[in-house]
């Protein structure tokens, strides 16, 4: 064995000896693994349940919202109709523009905002105006909506998102067709991922594979869904667990427990990349167009730029326990872990911006429109509201995130989808058989890796 063998070896969770099998450090990971899955995910072990979610908005409050839109709307809709020349008009504009968005309410979003404004300069000034959405999200939600105030809110987009996941998912009329994926694997998947506009949907797995699915043939007589397992060892994809997914463009990258990331180029059906061997298990990923961020067992984050020949940018051990979860954009890098701190670094400047201590460890996060959402232990999500790098934990609610979706896995052998509304309105519940270990959402399409080693599908019904 070469020096730089034996230091590479030496570095691992576990060290081994110099004539130790490949299936006996195989096995001796699965066993780290699965200790950390015992303590994680059974979070009695680690002391009380925190308070749980505040109490749900008064009435009087939403109604003061409410109102208070309705007034500013009021004062819009007269300007509009001194600017666009609209004062003496006949037929639909000579009925109060209050009756008017009433009718429009019975028509699709995406129609009422795309094509009425072109009608004339009236509709083009009311319908694109944000308190005309904001209005119409209320009276669908009739709740508090959104979670953070003060923000610039896309009420338009948030609108037409709602009325289509609304649509999708009520229980009064479902619109949805589910499959169930499980000639794949023959161990727990624990992590999936769609890509390719929700075309293909990736599976790692306790078995140590990675598998590829085309949800393309979905309910066609004598396809085969599954398309292949990536890699072309004999043992499997990787030499220990599949614990996080990732991809960005046509590469897909794949974390394990076998301390290693692989690189997969899918525009050449799945053809190996390259490796990067790092110290510890992978526990997470995230995949920016200029950086890859590792999370990992030993403490650290990790920035690589895979495209390097030397591909680690920076390193920082960060906590005092295991990275649990990651999330990212083009200025910071957010990491949660299980010694109940999440970290917020500067990517420019490499520094630490922030850390926070929390009552509970976070398990995984959600990031976007300067909104930080992460679920913890419980079940619940903490809120944290980014102004000028600095994050600030807000409240507890319930669990989701999306400007108008959330969705929701749990240990408790089901799926739940929500509006993420303050306390989130559930619009549905999807049972199973065994723990929900993961989800993946993209479109109308919802995948989410089962404990029951399988993949399943739900997509709307054409």
């Amino acid at each position: 064995m070469t020096s730089e063998s034996h230091d590479r070896l030496s570095t691992q969770p576990h060290h081994t000896l110099e004539g130790e099998s490949d299936l006996e450090q195989e096995d001796e990971l699965e066993l780290q693994a699965q200790e950390y899955v015992d303590r994680v995910w059974n979070p009695e072990m680690s002391g009380p349940r925190p308070q749980s979610c505040p109490p749900e908005p008064s009435s009087e409050t939403q109604t003061r919202i409410s109102k208070s839109s309705a007034s500013d709307l009021n004062v819009k809709l007269r300007s509009s109709q001194v600017l666009a020349g609209d004062t003496d008009q006949s037929g639909l504009l000579s009925l109060p523009w209050e009756l008017v968005l009433e009718i429009c309410s019975y028509l699709d979003a995406r129609f009422v905002l795309g094509v009425l404004p072109l009608v004339c300069r009236a509709f083009q000034y009311v319908l694109t105006d944000e308190v005309t959405w904001r209005i119409r999200a209320q009276k669908i939600l009739g709740m508090s909506y959104p979670v953070l105030e003060g923000k610039e809110f896309d009420w338009p987009s948030a609108c037409i998102e709602l009325e289509e996941h609304l649509s999708l998912w009520s229980t009064s009329n479902p619109k949805v067709q589910h499959f169930s994926l499980n000639d794949g694997h023959f161990a727990s998947v624990d992590t999936v991922l769609l890509i390719q506009n929700a075309s293909l949907c990736v599976s790692g797995s306790r078995d140590r594979n990675v598998n590829i699915w085309d949800l393309r043939r979905l309910g066609q007589d004598g396809e085969k869904v599954l398309v292949k397992t990536l890699g072309d060892q004999p043992r499997g994809t990787h030499r220990g667990w599949v614990w996080a997914l990732a991809a960005q463009d046509h590469i897909l990258c794949s974390g394990s427990w076998d301390s290693s990331v692989k690189l997969w180029d899918m525009a050449s059906e799945g053809a190996g990349v390259r490796e990067i061997r790092g110290k510890a298990a992978v526990l997470c990923l995230v995949y920016r167009p200029d950086v890859l961020v590792t999370g990992t067992y030993d403490k650290t984050v990790t920035l690589y730029d895979p495209r390097a020949g030397y591909p680690m940018l920076s390193s920082w051990k960060l906590h005092s326990s295991a990275v649990l979860c990651l999330a990212a954009n083009d200025h910071f890098v957010l990491s949660g872990s299980e010694d109940r701190t999440l970290v917020v670094v500067d990517r420019r400047t490499n520094h630490i911006l922030q850390k926070l201590q929390l009552d509970s460890y976070l398990s995984t996060m959600s990031y976007a429109h300067g909104e930080l959402w992460a679920g913890d232990k419980w079940g619940l999500v903490h809120v944290f509201d980014e102004k000028g790098g600095s994050f600030q934990h807000v409240k507890l609610t319930g669990i989701k995130h999306s400007l108008g979706t959330l969705y929701t896995s749990s240990t408790d052998k089901s799926i739940k989808v929500h509006v993420p509304t303050e306390p989130p309105h559930t619009i549905c519940t999807l049972p199973h058989v065994d723990v929900m270990n993961g989800i993946s959402v993209e479109g109308d399409i919802l995948a989410a890796a089962s404990g029951s080693m399988s993949v399943e599908i739900w997509r709307s019904i054409k």
